[in-house]
């Protein structure tokens, strides 16, 4: 039982019955390493063995959701495990039987954002900054690259995905990328838990299995495909190497167009 997990080193988990709160706790920025990255998918697979869990609640700091992937991990001796390990999250975020719930504060960028999104419900803070900086490192979110236009729209998504846009949690909710926001998220946290908490969790579960049967599909079909460009064509690059190297050097990149 997740009650009696021994303390993780890179998230909080609190189970309390039909809720399981996970709290990222990766000071400062909340940076998804690959430590974090087995914290959170053995947190899912337990959850999704306890019958009377029906919500799982990702939280971040005051400060930030996440801000992202580790950016050490992309060089090419961890990227592919490092995306296997990332993606084997979001697969359990997509495919948990559970309602699953974001609550954002501030800096929500690249994989922290994807890991948002694809909650079925969020609820962030006015100022919250949304983006996915990656293009700025000669790389692309694969995440964001197949299921963010599905929800905030084509032109948007791109724009966001191959310019490195950044929206608040303002522009976040007039997109539909987040359900609501408030000066504190926690309080629209607990008023949709008020409402769930009332629910049958095999309802719920049957509920969301056939909400989502037309979208899963193209999910693991487009996540198979990105994941591949990513790594078999864009991790082969000279500008994908150099802009992960200059972003870890703190200089600005030369790009060679190859």
């Amino acid at each position: 039982m997740l009650a009696s997990k021994p303390a993780f080193n890179r998230i909080v988990v609190d189970l309390r019955p039909p809720v399981v709160r996970i709290t990222l706790n990766h000071p400062p920025l909340n940076v998804i390493d690959l430590e974090m990255m087995g914290e959170l998918l053995a947190t899912l697979e337990q959850a999704e063995t306890i019958a009377e869990v029906s919500t799982v609640v990702f939280a971040g700091s005051e400060r930030a959701f996440s801000s992202g992937v580790d950016i050490a991990a992309h060089s090419p001796d961890n990227v592919r495990n490092m995306l296997t390990a990332f993606h084997g999250v979001i697969k359990a975020v997509a495919a948990t039987k559970k309602l699953t719930i974001a609550s954002v504060r501030r800096h929500c960028l690249g994989g922290g954002a994807e890991l948002a999104l694809l909650c079925d419900v969020v609820y962030a803070t006015p100022d919250s900054v949304w983006g996915f900086p990656e293009i700025k490192l000669a790389c692309f979110p694969p995440v964001a690259a197949v299921a963010l236009a599905s929800i905030v729209g084509q032109k948007l998504a791109a724009e966001m995905v191959l310019t490195g846009r950044t929206i608040t949690g303002e522009e976040a909710l007039a997109h539909g990328l987040v359900n609501g926001v408030a000066e504190d998220p926690e309080i629209l946290v607990a008023e949709c838990l008020a409402r769930v908490t009332q629910l049958s969790p095999a309802a719920l579960a049957m509920a969301k299995k056939a909400f989502y049967a037309w979208d899963s599909i193209h999910f693991d079909k487009g996540l198979a495909r990105s994941e591949q460009i990513y790594l078999d064509e864009l991790m082969k690059t000279l500008d994908a190497r150099e802009g992960i190297q200059a972003h870890i050097e703190r200089r600005r990149p030369k790009w060679q167009g190859k």
